[in-house]
């Protein structure tokens, strides 16, 4: 028997069914995606882009919020994650130098750091102000010149023919002894003059002390509390003395974020600042917590173990503050002028992107901070 042509009818009937049938789980599977993407967190990780901020900080005190942020993320409990979104990584980049963490700022290996001044200005000038903008203040005070008791110096006018140590060429203590010694009337040159100023490593400021092979430094948290507790030094001066235009208050660390970032994430970077702002009020009120936690960060950061004596003083002499106090900045620009590190008087207008800072600090019925052009 000869086989026959397949039912035309049969053959329409079997393919309605199979797209009936495909429809209806296609349908089903959307349905089961979009109730995993509304109602369960594991549909962040489906329906949202993936993001790393990659951020860094010094392994300092002055650095408070990045330090215990950090600490967060180290035990899996991230302040920064938490209000980010799930979607959203935090590696976080520790750097021993702000001119090594503006480096990696401006190659693109981070996204935002948190850094002191003269760094910053530096790496504006070299990039005529295209690549990054400060976004907060991170830290105000903490600044000191010491001496050292058998130094002989009890006055300014002691300070003839003598050796004073800062953290590095260049950076704001550096700029800061300079300044302070021509204001004085000394001479004082990159290499030499009436007080020779010599750029050596913190951590070689009391040994260099203690050998009396020099006789004063100019320095930062916890290093001051250091020196006065445990390298026979007396504070002479505290810098705050010097700010009377801004009542004591200038900037040692504040938060610099890549405007590549900045201009495709603006979200996270203003997400980035109320969790910033609300750490900052965090640490402040919670200071026994936070110094505990400052003390074993610090510790896995570097490997050492940091007094807890001289982290409490230090911590006395320092204001985490989200106000980037732009007068000190323009003040220590003009001073590096003065002193021979810039060719001319540094144009720093368009350094500062506040309006997110603002904005975040509105929600939370805050005052402002100044915003400049």
């Amino acid at each position: 028997m000869r086989l026959g042509y397949p039912n035309v009818v049969c053959v329409h009937r079997v393919r309605m069914g199979l797209a009936y049938v495909g429809g209806m789980a296609l349908n089903f599977l959307k349905f089961i995606l979009w109730l995993v993407c509304f109602f369960g967190e594991l549909g962040h990780g489906f329906c949202r882009e993936r993001i790393t901020i990659n951020v860094g900080h010094f392994p300092n005190v002055t650095h408070a919020q990045a330090v215990v942020g950090h600490a967060f993320t180290r035990k899996g409990d991230g302040w920064f994650e938490k209000r980010l979104g799930s979607n959203v990584v935090v590696r976080w980049y520790v750097y021993n130098a702000g001119p090594s963490a503006m480096e990696a700022l401006l190659a693109g290996t981070i996204d935002m750091t948190y850094v002191g001044p003269s760094p910053a200005i530096n790496a504006y000038l070299r990039t005529g102000g295209r690549k990054f903008k400060i976004i907060a203040g991170g830290c105000s005070g903490g600044a000191a010149l010491l001496v050292h008791t058998n130094s002989g110096i009890t006055n300014t006018s002691d300070f003839k023919g003598k050796r004073v140590l800062t953290p590095q060429l260049g950076n704001t203590q550096d700029v800061a002894t300079r300044a302070w010694l021509r204001s004085l009337g000394y001479k004082v040159g990159l290499t030499g003059g009436d007080v020779l100023v010599l750029p050596v490593s913190n951590p070689d400021h009391l040994t260099l002390l203690r050998k009396g092979e020099a006789h004063a430094s100019w320095t930062v948290e916890p290093w001051v509390s250091s020196l006065e507790l445990e390298g026979g030094c007396k504070i002479f001066l505290e810098e705050r003395a010097l700010w009377t235009n801004t009542g004591g208050r200038y900037v040692t660390t504040h938060l610099v974020c890549g405007t590549d970032f900045l201009q495709r994430h603006p979200d996270l970077v203003k997400r980035w600042l109320r969790a910033h702002v609300e750490l900052s009020q965090w640490i402040s009120t919670n200071k026994l917590a936070a110094l505990e936690i400052l003390l074993r960060e610090l510790q896995a950061e570097t490997g050492f173990v940091l007094n807890s004596n001289v982290l409490s003083r230090a911590w006395d002499r320092l204001e985490l503050t989200w106000d980037p106090i732009p007068a000190s900045l323009f003040k220590n620009a003009k001073d590096g002028f003065e002193v021979g590190l810039f060719p001319r008087v540094p144009d720093l207008r368009g350094i500062y992107e506040l309006s997110y800072l603002n904005s975040v600090l509105k929600e939370l019925r805050l005052e402002p901070v100044e915003e400049l052009e």
